[in-house]
């Protein structure tokens, strides 16, 4: 949703043939992006003449006012006499482009006056390939979704303890096969990458590199026998770092890591620094990370909200709760549509803006299991709005808002995300649902003593006292107590272990049937050794779930009982990318009834942590 948008009554019908009239300079980009935008809409015929009578205008010039600074700004008119659109830079004419293409269906345009201009100047998604590996199509496919969304910043992770993807044409067994733990022989050449970085200028997105350090090297250490801590693997490095500079020139930054690594040298990531910066490229790193210089942007990736305000030490790029790897697909949207980012509702000296992160650790058997085991494209969409509109809350909620204004703007938002998923994500994976009109009645706590498998009387038919009610909740997954508890809210403000708490609702069918359901536990992070849940079970909480009083079993696991292991990929542990639960409904009111024990209110060991959720939502149609 653009900042401002008027309404006006009437369409105006693009004829034809086109004239585009220009005044300033538009990029030759620009206007094959327009060509396509209205090709789609069966206009085949384009012309750029400025001495004829013009259906479509373009004005480009800084001397342009607009109610923003930004370059990205713009203001598009649709009115009887066409299409006007203004903009200081190409970089908001595309951006202007971008919301044209979601205005005009079959070439007719709503008269509107928009006027849109970015809360955040860094939007940013990051893509590990450096554990598992994409093709040059897949990170495209990306890239064009970004580009359509005003994301602006890929930040491309390719070198891990797991392989170092990126050839070095010096030392070009560092990519080979046998330096690598998985994707054994896939990597990128110098043509691939500049391939990538002219893909990403072409849709006015910057790239921005990772080379990790010193930590997440081991395919470093495995190839050249030392540490870059030592004096001798400083010297590689910087090496690598020189190569890299010369191969793909001009490209204003370059992320360093610095995270999760013992620094037993302190000199390494000053002197990496002023090498880098020698070369022409301003350094990134992770915070918490080692000890970086005070001119490196620091990328936020542990603890809780934080309010970065102007006289923070550091520039700042905020990507705490923001790793889709830990998150439940129908919680991301939640959670990312109310997410306020860095603590401010824009950006300010300090706060550039937010990166969206996928971190895939564990290992896949198909580049796109990344896109069934987490909702990138949905995260994408949500956090494009909010890192474009700005806004949002302090605090992090995991779940929909229960009051009328909170619930109802999810709602909004919600309704336009499944109109794009309808109209522009057909052939992608989309794993999201309505969840908003999805309404649970939580009763309890009950006391259970630590026997997970305590029963009420009649607990399938979902008959509690109103006394005992703990609140009315909506969604299609609930998190009653997140793993992050300290940071996040859940459901239950105190959770109490040794607990049993009911959910439940009531659904409606028009006719009698099975009906396709998600139904889930515990929603594995894409990122921990958690073990598969045992035959028989949901989870190793005991969880039920009864339709109409039946009891709904959990599938046949193919990794039943399966010890946690990052090699052995996921498979059917999770709801989004196993075949749905076959759920018998009746006709007219169906009552659906989820039982949810808990012991300790803590996972068996860092590799299986407790996230007390369900997740129940019939997905046979959007409405």
């Amino acid at each position: 949703m653009p900042q401002s948008v008027e309404w006006k009554t009437g369409y105006y019908d693009l004829e034809r043939a086109v004239n585009v009239q220009v005044k300033g300079e538009i990029s030759n980009a620009n206007k094959q992006v327009l060509i396509v935008l209205l090709a789609n809409r069966n206009i085949q015929k384009v012309d750029f003449d400025n001495a004829r009578q013009a259906t479509l205008s373009i004005r480009c010039g800084m001397e342009l006012r607009l109610p923003s600074e930004s370059l990205e700004a713009y203001r598009i008119v649709v009115d009887s006499k066409g299409i006007q659109i203004e903009a200081k830079s190409n970089a908001g004419i595309f951006y202007a482009l971008q919301t044209l293409r979601q205005l005009g269906g079959y070439g007719k345009f709503p008269y509107c006056s928009i006027t849109d201009y970015p809360s955040f100047r860094w939007r940013g998604y990051l893509v590990d390939v450096g554990r598992n590996y994409q093709s040059l199509a897949i990170l495209k496919e990306q890239i064009d979704i970004m580009a359509k969304y005003k994301l602006n910043v890929f930040h491309f992770h390719f070198t891990e303890d797991i392989a170092w993807r990126l050839i070095s044409k010096k030392y070009p067994g560092l990519t080979d096969s046998s330096n690598m733990e998985r994707w054994k022989g896939k990597y990128y050449t110098v043509e691939d990458m500049k391939e990538l970085i002219e893909y990403c200028h072409d849709r006015h997105i910057q790239l921005v590199p990772e080379i990790d350090m010193p930590g997440h090297s081991a395919a470093f250490r495995r190839y050249f026998k030392t540490d870059m801590q030592n004096d001798s693997g400083t010297a590689i490095i910087k090496e690598l770092v020189g190569e890299f500079a010369t191969t793909y020139p001009g490209l204003p930054y370059l992320h360093i890591g610095g995270d999760e690594v013992k620094i037993h040298n302190q000199r390494f990531l000053p002197e990496m620094t002023r090498w880098i910066e020698q070369l022409g490229m301003k350094t990134i790193g992770w915070d918490p990370g080692g000890n970086l210089q005070p001119q490196t942007i620091r990328q936020l990736w542990m603890g809780g909200p934080q309010s970065i305000t102007n006289d923070y030490p550091f520039e700042v790029i905020d990507s705490k709760h923001l790793y889709l790897n830990h998150m439940d697909p129908l919680e991301t949207v939640t959670t990312l549509f109310y997410r306020q980012l860095g603590g401010q509702p824009s950006e300010n000296r300090k706060l550039l803006g937010a990166t969206l992160c996928a971190w895939p650790d564990r290992a896949v058997s198909d580049e796109r299991d990344v896109f069934h085991q987490n909702a990138i494209y949905p995260a994408l969409l949500v956090f494009a709005e909010r890192s474009w509109r700005g806004g949002g809350e302090f605090e992090w909620r995991s779940n929909i808002r229960t009051d009328a204004r909170g619930l109802a703007e999810f709602a909004e938002f919600e309704e336009r995300l499944l109109q794009h998923k309808q109209l522009y994500f057909k052939n992608f994976i989309f794993p999201y649902y309505r969840q908003s009109k999805q309404t649970w009645a939580l009763y309890g706590p009950f006391e259970n003593k630590g026997n997970l498998d305590m029963s009420l009387y009649k607990e399938q038919e979902g008959k509690f006292q109103e006394a005992q009610q703990i609140g009315v909740f909506y969604g299609g997954t609930i998190v009653l107590r997140h793993w992050w508890a300290d940071v996040v809210q859940g459901a239950i403000d105190r959770p109490l272990k040794n607990t049993t708490i009911y959910a439940v609702s009531k659904i409606w069918s028009d006719q009698p049937g099975y009906k396709n359901f998600w139904i889930g536990f515990n929603d594995l992070s894409r990122s921990y050794a958690s073990d598969s849940p045992h035959l028989g079970t949901w989870d190793n909480r005991m969880s039920k779930l009864w339709v109409n009083g039946s009891e709904v079993l959990p599938p046949h696991w193919q990794h039943a009982g399966q010890k946690g292991d990052l090699e052995i990929p996921l498979f059917d542990e999770g709801y989004s990318y196993r075949i749905p639960s076959q759920v018998k409904l009746r006709q007219g009111w169906n009552t659906i009834v989820v039982k949810l024990p808990v012991g300790e209110l803590k996972g068996t060991d860092w590799q299986n942590p407790l996230k007390w959720m369900f997740t129940c939502l019939p997905i046979d149609n959007e409405r």
